[in-house]
């Protein structure tokens, strides 16, 4: 008899599953324990990969809290590829029905902020243009340009203090999180992921500059805070190398 792969999957993430009908050793007996044991290491696996991808989770909640939820978390979302690096995308929402967490409201933004660490880990390098290159701009033109971003840059914008609270179980000596809401800019300046914490225009200045020229950007945040300063946004982005190239 042979073993089919959605019996095989099934089994090996499950076990309350019976080890696949026709699973047998190479010298073609029952390999019941056999089985029982790679099913174990993989479940281990996993979970140390949940670990690894989500170290602030796991110091919110504890070790042993945090291996039996992603116990649960691996179970119903098994990988769907073999490139672990970025195993858990559904993880934020797991935790928003995760019913042992629900006093705990912050911890899918928090994921949702190590996702995000992550992918800018991974992103493609890239070249920052020259600090002087928007100032060789003729002034009529600078708001026509249109400025693409690092392809490292993300952000997040949170109901939580996101940024304060990562920083708390992942920063030695930070402070503790004031009950405030945060946007936060990550970037990939060299090797290491960093983050800024940016207030609510600068993080609708920065979505509307990936489809739209540098006027509308600049018009779209206006819309929401009047007092929005354009050269300070600007200045950030060159601060941190986060412009690649300039359409004119």
């Amino acid at each position: 008899m042979t073993v089919t792969q959605t019996d095989f999957t099934a089994a090996l993430l499950n076990a309350d599953l019976a080890t696949p009908a026709g699973m047998v050793d190479y010298q073609g007996r029952p390999a019941g324990k056999r089985f029982d044991v790679y099913r174990n290491n993989v479940v281990v696996s996993l979970i140390d990969a949940m670990e690894t991808a989500f170290p602030a989770i796991h110091k919110l909640v504890g070790d042993e809290f945090f291996k039996a939820m992603a116990g649960v978390y691996v179970r119903a979302h098994p990988p769907t590829t073999p490139m672990m690096m970025f195993y858990g995308e559904a993880f934020p929402e797991f935790l928003e029905n995760f019913e042992h967490v629900q006093q705990l409201p912050y911890l899918p933004d928090v994921a949702r902020l190590e996702l995000a660490r992550r992918s800018s880990y991974h992103a493609t390098d890239s070249i920052a243009i020259s600090p002087d290159a928007l100032g060789a701009i003729a002034p009529e033109d600078l708001m026509n340009v249109k400025l693409e971003l690092s392809p490292a840059a993300r952000m997040l914008k949170s109901a939580y203090p996101v940024l304060s609270i990562w920083n708390m179980n992942m920063v030695e000596g930070a402070p503790q999180p004031k009950a405030v809401a945060q946007a936060v800019l990550l970037f990939r300046p060299e090797l290491d992921v960093d983050m800024v914490e940016i207030d609510d225009a600068t993080h609708c200045f920065l979505s509307n500059l990936q489809n739209n020229t540098l006027g509308e950007a600049y018009e779209a945040t206006l819309g929401i805070d009047e007092t929005f300063d354009l050269g300070q946004a600007l200045g950030l982005l060159l601060t941190h190398q986060l412009i690649t190239h300039i359409n004119i």
